[in-house]
């Protein structure tokens, strides 16, 4: 049987192809932008048919329908490993529970652990050799499709065909089932506009990168707004390897600053797992050999990381405390996204030669009111999620300065912080240090 032949003969509806969950099912749903949107609508439509359905997504793009159409969570029951907006809006609702995890580690959940019954998950269209490239996202792709019972492929004409690595692709022969999708286009997420603030963050950032340094930008605004400074900085021979990439690295990529050459290994191209961005990011990656798509339990595994010198990882927290616990997925209790890759990056560019683990946030946050809320506090609200622990944060940056904490005892931390949080702020900040007994009357009070 040739692969077109078998590719006829696995292809079905969207309709006939969601028939193979059954209820109790366990469901894994393709990660980021790869998510299975097109298929999502048509199991919801199955609500009805089903019970105790367990769907796991991963920073799904918009609204799960699995999970909107059933509010009682009595037939689906949605997951996901790190909250985007969409299930963020569904996590207010208690319509969406967060998975805890270190990112690095997925690969080796379902390795060892998990049993998905099916797996979702868009792709390219099938290649002359019978490939369906996985595009956006390796993430955890693969050690979820070698123990799913069923995969169902939802093959969409936009799907930027991506190199490996290894792990970037998946042979029709493992594939129960073919939908042709409408052929959306992927969904683009585009970086807010910086503030003021979030650039001089990012320029305090940028005094500290070195030529020949190996950069990792993690999700949200201050990073992109880093890569563009980064772009058109002058530095030499940057490298980039990254869990997400974003459009940051084309920039700097085309502007001739980072060019892979000096790396100790994948030299020439950057590692990532997933990408996000805009229809310009998705058309500069397809069959773009100066990137590769890896599985993320080798672009985050710590081992790996650890043996590039000069790994420099940036990252956005929401709050610290002063004890220099950092927090960068909830609001109290309220799930906003995920611990993602932050603990893989930022444990292990200590481990690093020259290596610079950076946790950067504005300074204030403002509240709903319009007052001023500090983003430097003295402990976490109850609730709060710790991120990275106290133990590992390294450098920290606001747009008054940039401290590192390592090796510095309670009292020197609480200085420090107290240093680069908002001027308003301080005083009250050292009176609540003095009570917690982490201030010392010789601490600098300016």
């Amino acid at each position: 049987m040739t692969y077109a032949q078998e590719y006829k003969k696995k292809l079905v509806s969207a309709e006939e192809a969601v028939r193979c969950v059954k209820s109790g099912d366990h469901v894994e749903y393709s990660h980021f932008v790869a998510a299975p949107t097109y298929l999502d609508a048509f199991l919801a439509a199955r609500k009805d048919e089903l019970r105790g359905v367990i769907v796991n997504g991963c920073t799904y793009p918009g609204i799960a329908q699995v999970a909107a159409r059933d509010p009682n969570r009595e037939h689906f029951i949605y997951n996901s490993w790190h909250f985007s907006d969409g299930d963020r809006h569904l996590g207010d609702q208690g319509l969406c529970s967060g998975i805890p995890f270190l990112y690095h580690e997925m690969n080796d959940l379902y390795d060892d652990y998990l049993q998905p019954d099916v797996f979702m998950v868009k792709v390219c269209p099938m290649d002359k050799n019978g490939y369906f490239n996985m595009g956006t996202s390796n993430s955890g792709q693969m050690s979820i499709a070698a123990k799913a019972k069923k995969i169902v492929v939802e093959v969409n004409n936009s799907m930027p065909y991506v190199y490996g690595g290894f792990g970037e692709s998946i042979h029709i022969d493992k594939v129960d089932y073919i939908v042709e999708s409408d052929n959306t286009p992927l969904v683009e997420v585009k970086p807010l506009e910086p503030t003021e603030a979030d650039s001089k963050v990012a320029k305090h950032i940028l005094d500290v990168i070195e030529d020949g340094a190996v950069i990792q930008l993690g999700i949200g605004g201050m990073p992109n707004t880093l890569g563009s400074l980064i772009a058109e900085s002058g530095l030499k021979n940057l490298g980039g390897h990254t869990e997400m990439l974003c459009k940051a690295y084309m920039l700097m990529i085309e502007s001739g600053v980072m060019n892979n050459s000096l790396k100790p290994f994948d030299r020439g191209r950057i590692p990532y797992s997933f990408a996000m961005g805009d229809k310009v990011l998705y058309e500069w990656m397809d069959h773009n050999p100066m990137i590769a798509s890896y599985p993320v339990g080798y672009c985050n595994s710590p081992y790996v990381l650890a043996k590039i010198d000069k790994l420099v990882s940036v990252n956005n927290t929401i709050e610290i405390d002063l004890f220099g616990q950092a927090c960068s997925e909830s609001a109290g209790y309220r799930q906003i996204s995920g611990t993602g890759g932050q603990f893989d990056f930022h444990f292990s560019t200590f481990k690093s030669k020259g290596g610079k683990g950076i946790l950067c946030l504005t300074s204030t946050h403002k509240r709903k009111d319009g007052s001023l809320e500090s983003r430097i506090v003295p402990t976490l609200s109850p609730g709060t999620i710790v991120t990275v622990p106290r133990t590992v944060v390294q450098y920290v940056v606001t747009e008054h300065g940039m401290i590192n904490l390592k090796g510095k005892n309670t009292w020197q931390r609480a200085e420090a912080l107290i240093s680069i949080a908002h001027p308003d702020f301080r005083d009250e900040l050292v009176k609540e240090a003095e009570k917690m007994r982490i201030w010392v009357p010789a601490s600098k009070r300016d």
